[in-house]
């Protein structure tokens, strides 16, 4: 596994970021970002940490290029990261695993975690399990009912969920609820986030153990193309599948990294720069500080903030982002499962729908990168509901 650089200052990309929080939790955090720092060039930690991402993950995952779908459209080339194909159906998996090692070498045997649409609180459980660990995931309670076969896979696999009853009952509240539970057990808990968010160390320690994706789709599309692709586009809640999707990118100026939110929690195209859950970054909330309500169909993008570093990428002009409809998602959805033989994760289906725009206005030379960040299987029930109504 190549080394990334943990781009920051202090914690920072540019002016968001950094770490927000009360002395006590600050004290658990710095235990992580010593662990961390001590162990992601460690040549016996990364032995093990490629053992697993090969003989548990499935790595490396292909790049397939979507024929079906690029005769369709008559444009530029889509090849797919196929994340979906990943032990436990997502890219959550790759982090999940980082994570639990570093616990593992910190003595803690109880893991936390919140979880948006189950497929981290899924992973989470999977690696629990796999090592023995106590787990406990928090997820808002309307995710639990649109959600439900996710919330058995992780019982099933011996975690607690707990259904967290306040506010919107999304990810944000079960982000609180995690919070509050690492504040009270910080000694003994180890708070696994999922997502590229929280407080310094998180979102580097996240990009790094998610740039795996971008270091095999950058080999694999020089093997295939002979060239980088023109883009790189990827769905955008909290930003740890773009992030590991764009890291090995951002040095490469003529690659175009995309980003796509929702339209409905749009927050690097409507947020403004405040500070929520112990980071600064662009958050969706009113002129009184209160968050705003957010409605994606797809519960992993339903977040009112977004990872310091795509805020970063967005202000220094190195990435774009977009909003995407729901509707234009769900039709995304039909369509790749139709062409390809693929069902994509709804979050996935964002960035499927913005690529089938993008790849009309570029010629056949151009080459898009589209990570597949996850499987549809958990959504087949909620879009069936969705197109009977």
């Amino acid at each position: 596994m190549t080394s990334t650089s943990l781009s920051r200052e202090n914690g920072y990309f540019g002016e968001f970021g950094g770490s927000y929080i009360p002395e006590e939790l600050q004290k658990a955090m710095d235990q992580i970002e010593e662990a961390f720092l001590r162990y992601k060039d460690d040549p016996e930690f990364q032995k093990e940490y490629e053992f697993y991402l090969k003989e548990y993950v499935g790595r490396e995952n292909p790049l397939t290029l979507a024929q079906r779908l690029t005769d369709e459209l008559g444009g530029a080339k889509i090849y797919l990261k196929r994340e979906d194909l990943n032990h436990t159906g997502a890219h959550k998996i790759n982090n999940v695993l980082g994570q639990i090692l570093l616990a593992k070498r910190m003595g803690i045997k109880r893991i936390i975690a919140e979880t948006g649409a189950g497929q981290h609180g899924v992973a989470t459980a999977t690696a629990c399990a796999m090592f023995g660990m106590e787990c406990v995931i928090y997820m808002g309670k309307k995710d639990t009912e649109r959600q439900a076969l996710n919330v058995f896979r992780m019982e099933l696999l011996g975690a607690k969920v707990v259904p967290v009853d306040i506010g919107e009952g999304h990810l944000a509240e079960a982000v609180d609820e995690a919070l509050k539970d690492l504040m009270e057990n910080y000694q003994k808990t180890f708070y696994l986030i999922g997502s590229a968010v929280g407080p310094h160390p998180y979102p580097a320690m996240i990009k790094h153990f998610q740039a795996i994706i971008s270091e095999e789709s950058k080999r694999q599309i020089l093997e295939k193309e002979g060239k980088l692709p023109t883009a790189v586009v990827a769905c955008v809640g909290g930003g740890s599948n773009a992030i590991g999707a764009f890291a090995h990118y951002i040095e490469n100026p003529e690659v175009r990294l995309i980003g796509v939110e929702p339209a409905e929690a749009a927050s690097l195209s409507t947020g403004v720069p405040a500070v929520l859950h112990g980071f600064k970054s662009y958050v969706l909330q009113d002129e009184d500080g209160n968050l705003q309500p957010t409605t994606s169909i797809a519960a992993g993008l339903d977040y009112q903030s977004v990872g310091p570093e795509h805020s970063y990428l967005r202000d220094s002009g190195r990435g774009e982002y977009v909003p995407v409809t729901g509707q234009e998602a769900l039709e995304a959805f039909q369509t790749l499962s139709q062409l390809e033989g693929i069902i994509p994760a709804l979050e996935s289906s964002h960035a499927i729908a913005y690529a089938l725009k993008l790849a009309k206005e570029l010629s056949k030379d151009d080459v898009i990168i589209v990570n597949l960040s996850g499987r549809g299987d958990k959504d087949v029930e909620q879009v069936f509901e969705m197109l009977r109504d």
